[in-house]
């Protein structure tokens, strides 16, 4: 055990993942992760019907040893639980579906697959209830809420890495440790060997290349915790900022690290005071602030015309935050798409909404959206900041006779401002999850994530996906 003397930030982190236990969970962050949990499963389910999923399953079926944790989406087939971990984790992120925190990250998609693959790893004496899973899986979402809010950096839309690489490995990390019950010295260990293998930069952003973030998130905080539980020893250093000798502040340009406290009765989880957003459609949440703006001026030009007719537009006018990656004029790939505010904005104005087929091919290369999108202009207003909180979108149409119709979004419907209410998750997550299961496997799955706390054996969980 570390003593008072030897307390720092490394060990307070390893201490508190350690010792807290599920009645530090208050009711909402209960209720929070659970829906967390649900979503994360839906958007898996969906994203193993893509392409990048299919290329990863394909290669890590080339390694069947060990064959115990499930698969999204793939009913009796088996991976090892790094790889299933790994796969999932693809899986999850591969439409950019998944949930977005703030500090911006994709907390869920980084822990969520390395908690299944690992409750199905470990022997029937000693499966974890779902609890246990559940209080693990809030382990790994406070660890990287806690590290992002050591960094001005990293509240703001990111240039560098990833954040999901650099705090989901590990959030992923804690989280394995917490459910393989990890002795102190051992979480910080796990800690440590997970900055070993953290970070991806953001130039694989709106590539296929992107979703292994996640997937390597996942998998390599799972084995940082596995090779920690071996005796595998690490800097126990690595959260400290040590002049001179990097450790995980490597990551970050103003990285200013604090002791976590050891969970007392007051203690609150950073997920009761700051919920995540959840997408509608699947794309950068960027893009749903300039897609809910494009629908609100669409509506405007419909009453104001009588019918959208792309004719009638001289000019449309984007105001945005600067954000380079996502800031693409003439996309050519599904995943370029999903990353470009000026697609997402032409495809509200002519569809309404974005849909989960508005980025096949067919939709992305029409030649009404390359007219629209040809006359797509950019500015970045000074007020609009290029972070996931302070953000807005607007669009204004220059019409040909020389009147200008506009408008805005502030906070979308998902935004924590406006969170989606349970009908609408449950609607999401239904559409998922029955691209690949059965509506009574989808409801099944939705009565277990509600009820986790009452579940025996969290493997069940895994085996119904």
């Amino acid at each position: 055990m570390w003593t008072a003397a030897e307390e720092t930030v490394t060990s307070s982190f390893a201490s508190f993942i350690h010792g807290v236990q599920p009645e530090h969970l208050s009711e909402v962050v209960r209720h929070r992760s659970k829906r967390m949990i649900l979503d994360s499963i839906g958007v898996g389910l969906v994203g193993s019907t893509t392409r990048v999923f299919n290329i990863a399953l394909r290669y890590c079926q080339l390694y069947a040893s060990n064959a115990v944790s499930s698969v999204y989406g793939r009913k009796g087939l088996k991976l090892s639980p790094t790889l299933a971990a790994f796969t999932n984790g693809i899986a999850t992120h591969s439409m950019d579906f998944d949930d977005t925190w703030h500090p911006a990250t994709h907390p869920s998609g980084a822990v969520l697959p390395a908690l299944l693959a690992a409750s199905q790893m470990l022997p029937p004496s000693s499966k974890p209830n779902g609890l246990d899973f559940l209080l693990a899986f809030n382990v790994g979402i406070e660890v990287q809420g806690r590290l992002m809010r050591f960094s001005t950096e990293a509240h703001n839309i990111p240039n560098r890495f990833h954040p999901p690489s650099v705090v989901g490995t590990m959030g992923s990390a804690a989280a394995t440790a917490k459910l393989l019950s990890l002795n102190v010295t051992q979480c910080a260990h796990a800690l440590a060997i997970a900055a070993s293998l953290a970070g991806a930069p953001m130039a694989n952003a709106a590539t296929q290349a992107k979703p292994l973030h996640i997937g390597n998130a996942t998998r390599l905080g799972l084995e940082a915790a596995l090779l920690a539980a071996r005796g595998m020893e690490a800097s126990p250093l690595i959260l400290d900022d040590i002049p001179g000798c990097s450790g995980f502040s490597a990551f970050y340009g103003d990285y200013r690290p604090k002791p976590l406290p050891l969970p007392a009765s007051s203690h609150k989880f950073l997920l009761e005071k700051q919920d995540v957003a959840f997408k509608r459609f699947p794309a950068h949440l960027g893009m749903h602030w300039i897609v809910d703006a494009a629908a609100s001026v669409r509506n405007l030009l419909i009453n104001y015309s009588g019918s959208f007719s792309p004719s009638l537009i001289r000019a449309i006018l984007l105001r945005i935050p600067v954000s380079k990656y996502i800031n693409r004029p003439f996309p050519e790939s599904e995943h370029q798409a999903r990353h470009s505010f000026q697609f997402n904005a032409c495809t509200a104005l002519l569809d309404g909404e974005v849909y989960l087929n508005s980025f096949t091919d067919g939709c992305i290369h029409r030649q009404e959206l390359m007219e629209l999108l040809a006359k797509v202009l950019v500015e970045h207003p000074e007020d609009n900041i290029a972070n996931f909180d302070k953000m807005y979108g607007e669009v204004a149409l220059v019409l040909e006779n020389g009147d200008v119709l506009t408008g805005r979004c502030d906070t979308f419907y998902g935004h924590w401002r406006k969170p989606l209410s349970r009908e609408s998750l449950l609607k999401k997550f239904q559409s998922n999850a029955s691209h690949v299961l059965p509506e009574d496997k989808v409801n099944s799955i939705i009565t277990t994530v509600e009820n986790l706390e009452n579940l025996s054996d969290s493997s069940q969980l895994a085996s119904s996906l």
